[in-house]
């Protein structure tokens, strides 16, 4: 039997937005979150975290969500670690894009707090 998502590793760089998505999975969800605000933190909080989704905003200062999604891959620990992409560009060709590069999803912004939680176990879930 597989295993459900417990554990989510979210990056994103605004703090209204990281607060209530949060909120949504923690609370709704009922998840255990590690948050961060760049992509740069990702990688050492993965580490230490294992997560077993990790949910990254695409746009982020310092490191965005595809290079932080690179960097990962190069990760023995981490490569296997299925990502998903929150984004406002939602074109097809981005979401082709975010694929090619590894994403296992892509969800769009706005999203619904009520149905991230959900919409996560369901991306979870099709692994």
């Amino acid at each position: 039997m597989m295993t459900s998502l417990n554990k989510v590793l979210y990056a994103e760089d605004e703090d209204d937005i990281r607060e209530i998505a949060t909120l949504a999975l923690e609370t709704i969800g009922e998840l255990e979150i590690v948050t961060c605000a760049s992509g740069s933190q990702v990688i050492e909080l993965a580490l230490d975290f294992k997560p077993q989704l990790i949910l990254l905003d695409v746009m982020m200062p310092d490191m965005d969500g595809p290079t932080t999604l690179k960097a990962l891959k190069n990760h023995q620990q981490l490569k296997s670690t299925p990502v998903v992409f929150l984004t406002a560009k939602i074109l097809p060709i981005e979401i082709e894009r975010f694929n090619s590069l590894g994403a296992v999803a892509v969800i769009s912004k706005p999203f619904d707090p009520i149905t991230l939680a959900d919409q996560l176990k369901q991306i979870w879930a099709e692994q």
